[in-house]
């Protein structure tokens, strides 16, 4: 058992931290809202920090699972960030989903100062999560890598490292590509067959049989029939990651027009008042339009 730090609370960072001190790692929590790390420890065991670098201090492993790049960067460089209190040869592995621009920064840093850096996002929501069943899409040095996947499959259910520095990064952006077009084809599924008179569960037992079934229908189908939107992975989060979807492919050329469209029909649901929704609400943008 490895003596680790985790970087970040959140809906994700909180049950990642907690299999890790299940499984008998020594964790150390940083959280920028202090009263959450002391809320995990009195549920998990464990210690907790005030900063990222007393955090890091000693651990062979810091995982971070932050908000954006600039939080990123804030929980790594400076006096108080991890880098400063990690050791030549510990690794950084980065869980938030980010710009390839920051990880290449970041991972740089990293080296100069004798450390691994793994980009790791997750896929799977909170569920996944919590029920220790992520999809980790990984990117770095193979050393760095084969090192860091062991504690990684405390909590995943797919871990694999698909390239150099960045790629995970990149992976995770096809990953969120791809979600959203699948969310806006099963919306507006749903959405025509209210509008056609038909039982949208009826429709749905049918052709989830066939070619149009997929995770995102079989798991929200009924919650989005349902009006409800709070499972966890938020409206403000997913444009966050469109908009590097978005900015890359201007840099390296290709073309997303189902994403550009998408990301405009989740800045709708933002002005609904829906930022907090999670991403099945573009199904509730179709109702109100319909009205």
């Amino acid at each position: 058992m490895a003596k680790l730090a985790f970087l970040g609370l959140g809906v994700m960072g909180y049950p990642m931290a907690g299999h890790l001190q299940a499984a008998g790692h020594d964790v150390c929590v940083y959280n920028r809202t202090q009263s959450k790390a002391a809320a995990w420890t009195e549920t998990h065991g464990g210690h907790s920090a005030p900063t990222p670098r007393e955090a890091a201090e000693g651990a062979a492993f810091v995982m971070a699972c932050v908000g954006n790049d600039d939080d990123l960067r804030s929980v790594c460089l400076g006096e108080d960030g991890a880098f400063a209190g990690m050791a030549p040869g510990a690794i950084f592995v980065d869980h938030t989903t980010v710009s390839a621009r920051v990880t290449a920064e970041l991972s740089e840093a990293a080296r100069e100062k004798g450390l691994g850096f793994v980009d790791a996002p997750i896929s799977g929501g909170q569920a996944g999560a919590e029920n220790g069943q992520l999809s980790i899409m990984c990117g770095g040095d193979a050393a760095a890598y084969e090192a860091a996947e062991p504690v990684m499959q405390t909590y995943a259910k797919m871990c694999r490292r698909i390239g150099g520095s960045g790629a995970g990064q990149m992976t995770k952006m096809c990953n969120q590509i791809a979600i959203a077009g699948l969310v806006q084809g099963l919306s507006e599924a749903l959405h025509f067959a209210e509008e056609a008179g038909l039982d949208g569960r009826a429709v749905v037992e049918v052709i989830s049989q066939g070619a149009a079934g997929s995770w995102q229908m079989e798991n929200r189908y009924e919650t989005m029939l349902d009006d409800h939107f709070d499972h966890g992975f938020a409206v403000d989060w997913m444009r966050k990651d469109l908009g590097i979807c978005l900015q890359t492919a201007d840099e390296n050329g290709a073309t997303l027009p189902v994403t550009a469209l998408v990301d405009q029909f989740y800045k709708d649901v933002q002005n609904m008042g829906g930022g907090r929704w999670d991403t099945s609400s573009l199904f509730k943008r179709l109702r109100k339009l319909a009205k």
